[in-house]
């Protein structure tokens, strides 16, 4: 049967230092050049992406920003996308303003991503910033307000940090919004009360843009990995899924087993493991 492999990147294929393990690397690199299919699908941007990846021979699109989007990393293009509607964006902002919270507003010029804040106001955002500007050369964009008309039909992703409360606060009023898609979840690389509000297209997701892949390139079954709850409409589009031992419970009961956790290169032993045989 023609499989594909699909990991999640964060607390799955990565490492506590959001980094590929050479062993992980080398192994991958070794299973796709004896004709394993592998891909991923992250809440990650391109941008990241692509550096994370660059060792990787990988050679099927990815999915990224919960399914959002699908990318071909060879001609830097994307085959799929799922934009928001104005009046969605314009729904979403108002919400937000409602909540008292800003956060990140994402939007693509032609092939470019950019991304728009108007303030980073807490530790979470100037981290978050300085990290991608640095480490990966995100292009960050300060506006004064995110309600600015020429940006808001280009808008396909929007990104929010903070407590608990103050997320949950956010989610209450997102969530009386019809057609949209709320991913709600706990910083894996905090111990502290940092969450994360992503919103997105109501027809976008991991489940859906895994059967995307699946029908575009004929797979008969999909294998599947992952550690945090948006890895969950993964899970439900895969015919055997995979939690990291490091997973969420929720993520652990979804899944067919529990593997190895990313610190120990958890998805490259068992994928060595079980194509090598």
């Amino acid at each position: 049967m023609k499989t594909l492999y699909i990991s999640d990147l964060d607390g799955t294929l990565l490492n506590k230092k959001m980094e590929l393990s050479e062993y992980t690397t080398n192994t991958l690199n070794k299973l796709i050049s004896r004709g394993a299919s592998f891909s991923v699908a992250t809440a990650r941007s391109s941008v990241s992406t692509d550096i994370i990846l660059e060792d990787v021979n990988i050679n099927l699109p990815v999915i990224l920003m919960n399914g959002v989007l699908v990318y071909n990393m060879q001609s830097k293009k994307y085959v799929k996308k799922e934009m928001l509607s104005t009046d969605k964006v314009t729904q979403i902002l108002t919400a937000m303003r409602k909540a008292k919270l800003t956060g990140l507003m994402n939007a693509l010029s032609g092939e470019k991503l950019v991304t728009y804040y108007e303030s980073a106001y807490n530790d979470a955002l100037r981290i978050f910033i300085g990290e991608r500007e640095f480490k990966y050369n995100k292009k960050f964009v300060q506006i004064d307000d995110l309600c600015t008309a020429d940006l808001l039909e280009s808008v396909f992703y929007f990104c929010y940090m903070d407590t608990h409360e103050n997320i949950g606060r956010l989610h209450g009023e997102v969530a009386k919004i019809s057609g949209l898609r709320i991913e709600m979840y706990h910083d894996i690389y905090s111990n502290g009360d940092l969450w994360y509000l992503e919103i997105f297209s109501g027809t976008a997701s991991k489940f859906n843009a895994v059967l995307e892949l699946k029908k575009m390139f004929g797979f008969d079954r999909i294998v599947s990995f992952g550690d945090n709850l948006n890895d969950l409409p993964l899970f439900r589009a895969s015919d055997e899924c995979y939690a990291v031992a490091n997973a969420k419970d929720e993520v652990k009961a979804a899944a067919t087993a529990v593997i190895g956790s990313n610190e120990d290169d958890g998805v490259a032993r068992w994928l060595d493991k079980i194509i090598e045989g």
